[in-house]
Protein backbone atom coordinates (compact mmCIF):
# COMPACT_ATOMS: atom_id res chain seq x y z
CA UNK A 1 0.00 0.00 0.00
CA UNK A 2 2.67 2.49 0.53
CA UNK A 3 4.58 1.19 -2.44
CA UNK A 4 1.38 2.59 -4.29
CA UNK A 5 0.83 5.80 -2.54
CA UNK A 6 4.73 6.54 -3.19
CA UNK A 7 4.28 5.89 -7.08
CA UNK A 8 0.25 8.33 -6.86
CA UNK A 9 2.44 11.46 -5.41
CA UNK A 10 5.45 10.98 -7.64
CA UNK A 11 3.46 10.33 -11.14
CA UNK A 12 1.61 13.74 -9.27
CA UNK A 13 4.44 15.73 -9.28
CA UNK A 14 5.73 14.43 -12.43
CA UNK A 15 2.23 16.02 -13.97
CA UNK A 16 2.86 19.09 -11.95
CA UNK A 17 6.15 19.40 -13.29
CA UNK A 18 4.59 18.70 -16.89
CA UNK A 19 2.11 21.21 -16.56
CA UNK A 20 4.48 24.03 -15.29
CA UNK A 21 6.47 23.51 -18.23
CA UNK A 22 4.89 23.20 -20.81
CA UNK A 23 1.88 25.37 -22.45
CA UNK A 24 -0.21 22.88 -23.59
CA UNK A 25 -0.72 20.92 -20.93
CA UNK A 26 -3.10 22.50 -18.81
CA UNK A 27 -4.89 22.06 -15.33
CA UNK A 28 -7.28 24.23 -14.31
CA UNK A 29 -8.89 25.52 -10.96
CA UNK A 30 -9.64 28.24 -8.90
CA UNK A 31 -7.78 27.06 -5.73
CA UNK A 32 -4.34 25.35 -5.21
CA UNK A 33 -6.01 23.10 -3.01
CA UNK A 34 -8.88 21.88 -5.87
CA UNK A 35 -5.34 21.90 -8.59
CA UNK A 36 -3.53 19.29 -6.32
CA UNK A 37 -6.97 17.15 -5.35
CA UNK A 38 -7.62 17.29 -9.50
CA UNK A 39 -3.38 16.16 -9.88
CA UNK A 40 -3.75 13.15 -7.64
CA UNK A 41 -6.93 12.04 -9.14
CA UNK A 42 -5.56 12.33 -12.84
CA UNK A 43 -2.23 10.68 -11.40
CA UNK A 44 -4.70 7.77 -9.76
CA UNK A 45 -6.12 7.27 -13.39
CA UNK A 46 -2.21 7.64 -15.05
CA UNK A 47 -1.15 5.25 -12.71
CA UNK A 48 -4.46 2.88 -13.78
CA UNK A 49 -3.45 3.20 -17.48
CA UNK A 50 -0.11 2.37 -17.12
CA UNK A 51 -0.84 -0.61 -15.21
CA UNK A 52 -3.63 -1.66 -17.38
CA UNK A 53 -3.27 -0.45 -20.99
CA UNK A 54 0.13 0.07 -21.44
CA UNK A 55 1.50 -3.51 -20.85
CA UNK A 56 -1.22 -4.55 -23.80
CA UNK A 57 0.45 -1.80 -26.35
CA UNK A 58 3.56 -2.38 -25.66
CA UNK A 59 3.34 -5.95 -26.30
CA UNK A 60 1.35 -5.27 -29.44
CA UNK A 61 4.14 -2.50 -30.69
CA UNK A 62 6.99 -5.26 -29.70
CA UNK A 63 8.31 -5.21 -33.48
CA UNK A 64 8.07 -1.50 -33.56
CA UNK A 65 10.13 -1.37 -30.48
CA UNK A 66 12.93 -3.65 -31.37
CA UNK A 67 13.37 -1.59 -34.83
CA UNK A 68 13.42 1.31 -33.31
CA UNK A 69 16.14 0.01 -30.55
CA UNK A 70 13.21 1.24 -27.65
CA UNK A 71 12.69 4.88 -28.75
CA UNK A 72 8.82 3.75 -29.83
CA UNK A 73 8.42 3.81 -26.17
CA UNK A 74 8.46 7.95 -26.47
CA UNK A 75 5.30 7.66 -28.69
CA UNK A 76 3.55 4.61 -26.53
CA UNK A 77 3.62 6.82 -23.56
CA UNK A 78 2.33 10.19 -25.36
CA UNK A 79 -0.18 7.35 -26.10
CA UNK A 80 -0.47 6.89 -22.73
CA UNK A 81 -0.49 10.55 -21.57
CA UNK A 82 -3.55 11.75 -24.61
CA UNK A 83 -5.26 8.52 -23.20
CA UNK A 84 -5.17 10.13 -19.86
CA UNK A 85 -5.87 13.23 -20.57
CA UNK A 86 -9.07 11.60 -22.52
CA UNK A 87 -9.83 9.77 -19.50
CA UNK A 88 -9.98 12.86 -17.33
CA UNK A 89 -12.08 14.76 -19.61
CA UNK A 90 -14.67 12.09 -19.58
CA UNK A 91 -14.70 12.21 -14.99
CA UNK A 92 -15.05 16.06 -15.28
CA UNK A 93 -11.10 17.01 -14.01
CA UNK A 94 -9.56 19.97 -15.24
CA UNK A 95 -6.26 18.49 -17.22
CA UNK A 96 -5.97 18.44 -20.66
CA UNK A 97 -3.04 17.77 -23.57
CA UNK A 98 -3.27 19.59 -26.92
CA UNK A 99 -1.84 17.57 -29.59
CA UNK A 100 0.34 14.90 -30.28
CA UNK A 101 3.72 16.44 -29.83
CA UNK A 102 2.85 18.45 -26.78
CA UNK A 103 2.11 14.49 -25.41
CA UNK A 104 5.47 13.26 -26.76
CA UNK A 105 7.07 15.82 -24.62
CA UNK A 106 5.12 15.59 -21.87
CA UNK A 107 5.36 12.13 -21.73
CA UNK A 108 9.35 12.64 -21.59
CA UNK A 109 9.30 15.24 -19.00
CA UNK A 110 6.82 13.03 -16.76
CA UNK A 111 9.14 9.85 -17.35
CA UNK A 112 12.41 11.67 -16.33
CA UNK A 113 10.33 13.51 -13.26
CA UNK A 114 8.61 10.35 -12.07
CA UNK A 115 11.97 8.50 -12.64
CA UNK A 116 14.01 11.09 -10.27
CA UNK A 117 11.13 11.24 -7.57
CA UNK A 118 10.76 7.33 -7.42
CA UNK A 119 14.51 7.38 -6.69
CA UNK A 120 14.38 9.92 -4.16
CA UNK A 121 11.26 9.00 -2.32
CA UNK A 122 11.24 5.90 0.01
CA UNK A 123 8.70 2.79 -2.08
CA UNK A 124 8.44 0.39 1.40
CA UNK A 125 11.54 -2.25 0.30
Amino acid sequence: MKNFVVKTIANAGALAVAVWLIDNITLTGDSTGKQVATLLLVALIFGLVNVVVKPVVKLLSLPLLILTLGLFTLIVNALMLLLTSWLADKVDLSFHVEGFWTAVLGGLIISIVSWALNVVLPDGD
